[in-house]
């Protein structure tokens, strides 16, 4: 495995069980485990979570993980998507194939194929797929962004040999500290650019570079979209001008810069289930989302 993408699972990781140490399926939660929505069932598995005895259909939430698109599964952010369903949501969480095994654009493959799954299989489970609503944080904000654009950009989707559901668009999307805007420098300190090395076939060339970044490709179509970042976000200077550009375009959207009180906010804060701040970030999502029901 290339040392970059090590480096990540072995921080990350380490970091992640810290935070989640101690928590367990919270009582008035249902869910229902590792069903395979393609034919890898090593890496092309989902949940489903949904509050216990809820009047049904109930709108849907699908999570796209973050981890540098080297690392994370639905194991990791089960926590944090059982939160979301506590909030009155059926919640879809997947993991998706990671580079360097797999590198793009196989894990935007299969965030199209979970929201096919959505929308074909999510009645089921008591889920509204008519109201099919959407999160993503870090590099899962960035593969979101690129996915409403496949859905909204029909030049943009023609550029894949794989589709959204016909004629889907999220209802509303919630991007947490992603980025938008890829540039690969050769400065060694630039774990994006370090990372794309890993994710890209051709390390990012002209082409991959055209295909993985957001801000080109969206349109006055894309979803309404909350925007968050925080003050200690190594992303935080990616917000604003994907917030400009929805504003240029009139794309109905929030943008919200949160800060911690005494020290400053980490990098993906609202995924920590043990944070007030993580709480106040996610029930403002979800207010957010309920607008567009």
């Amino acid at each position: 495995m290339h040392e970059m993408a090590m480096m990540i699972r072995t921080q990350f990781g380490e970091g992640d069980a810290i935070r989640d140490a101690g928590l367990t399926t919270p009582d008035d939660i249902e869910r229902f485990d590792d069903i395979a929505y393609g034919p890898d069932h090593d890496w092309q598995m989902l949940d489903v979570y949904r509050p216990k005895g809820a009047e049904l259909p109930l709108p849907v939430i699908v999570s796209v993980h973050g981890g540098g698109w080297v690392y994370g599964d639905k194991e990791r952010y089960q926590w944090y998507c059982m939160n979301l369903a506590q909030r009155g949501f059926v919640v879809v969480n997947f993991t998706y194939r990671l580079a360097p095994e797999f590198q793009f654009p196989a894990s935007m493959e299969d965030t199209c194929a979970v929201f096919s799954w959505t929308v074909d299989r999510i009645a089921d489970y008591g889920g509204d797929a008519v109201h099919v609503f959407a999160v993503g944080d870090s590099a899962g904000g960035h593969m979101l962004g690129l996915f409403c654009n496949m859905c909204t950009n029909p030049a943009y989707a023609a550029k894949f040999d794989f589709a959204p559901p016909a004629g889907f668009v999220p209802t509303a999307v919630a991007l947490n500290c992603g980025a938008y805007q890829i540039v690969v420098t050769d400065d060694p300190a630039d774990l994006t650019s370090a990372l794309m090395a890993d994710y890209l076939p051709n390390g990012g060339d002209e082409r991959e570079l055209d295909l993985v970044n957001v801000m080109p490709h969206v349109t006055a179509g894309f979803p309404p979209a909350y925007l968050m970042t925080c003050d200690g976000d190594f992303l935080h200077d990616a917000a604003e001008p994907m917030a400009k550009l929805l504003r240029e375009l009139e794309v109905t959207h929030e943008l919200h810069v949160f800060g911690g009180i005494g020290e400053q906010l980490p990098h993906v804060f609202h995924c920590n289930m043990k944070s007030e701040d993580a709480r106040r970030c996610n029930d403002d999502e979800c207010r957010f989302f309920k607008r567009f029901l």
